[in-house]
């Protein structure tokens, strides 16, 4: 019996090394601050790209929306003030707009979001001075800019604010994860830190939108930054 003793207990032993070589402990470091956020240029560059084909929504059209639901945004065309897009009505494909130049631009619309700086304002919405929102952003390859001269809500903000529909065009679009990078005609779209960027990382220009405070880049730095606020602002 002693012999098969000492065997079992061997067995034992062995078992109980595996179970604690096998397993171990984490503890959170109560010291550990998490890195900032990179700035937005510096994301456009360094983040992976992701298939454009999940986000092809028409002819030459990159569609998606934030995983939070309050960005919806488009690598598309202008042809002057009229923008390309899939999920809102448009004058863009008027025969009448044929003789304007083809320019590519990434837009953004949210459904919470601060409202303009007054330095970023510029349109003076037919000589009124009023109806100059947030809630939009337009990128070009030389500039980028936030607000513009409507009456109403975004499309997005109908479909995902606080009084939306939460069905809609918006809500088939797919999601952009966290970190990744859209890329079309030289410019990039990347969801990250609470929103999204997007720029021309050869001109240094872009843009970055969240529901809680935007900022407006050029290759001499921040232009306008809205700080965070108790709330978003919405019309």
């Amino acid at each position: 019996m002693e012999p098969m003793r000492r065997t079992l207990l061997g067995i034992l032993a062995a078992m109980l090394l595996l179970a604690s070589t096998a397993c171990t402990i984490t503890q959170k470091d109560p010291g550990y601050v998490p890195p900032a956020p990179l700035p937005a240029l510096e994301q456009l560059t360094q983040a992976p790209l992701a298939d454009p084909a999940r986000y092809a929504a028409g002819q030459d059209i990159l569609s998606f929306i934030t995983a939070d639901r309050n960005v919806v945004c488009s690598l598309t065309s202008a042809k002057g003030d009229h923008v390309n897009l899939p999920y809102e009505p448009n004058a863009y494909s008027d025969s009448a707009n044929n003789k304007l130049a083809t320019v590519p631009v990434a837009h953004c619309e949210l459904a919470a979001y601060p409202a303009p700086e007054a330095e970023d304002i510029t349109d003076d919405c037919g000589g009124t001075g009023l109806g100059y929102l947030g809630g939009a952003a337009l990128l070009t390859p030389e500039r980028a800019g936030y607000g513009e001269c409507r009456s109403g809500v975004t499309q997005q903000e109908a479909e995902f604010g606080p009084k939306g529909s939460r069905a809609g065009p918006m809500s088939q679009l797919p999601v952009l994860d966290e970190g990744q990078n859209l890329e079309r005609n030289g410019l990039r779209c990347s969801a990250y830190n609470g929103g999204v960027a997007c720029g021309n990382v050869s001109a240094g220009v872009a843009f970055f939108v969240s529901r809680d405070h935007y900022e407006l880049i050029s290759d001499a730095g921040t232009q306008a930054s809205q700080p965070p606020s108790e709330a978003p602002k919405t019309p």
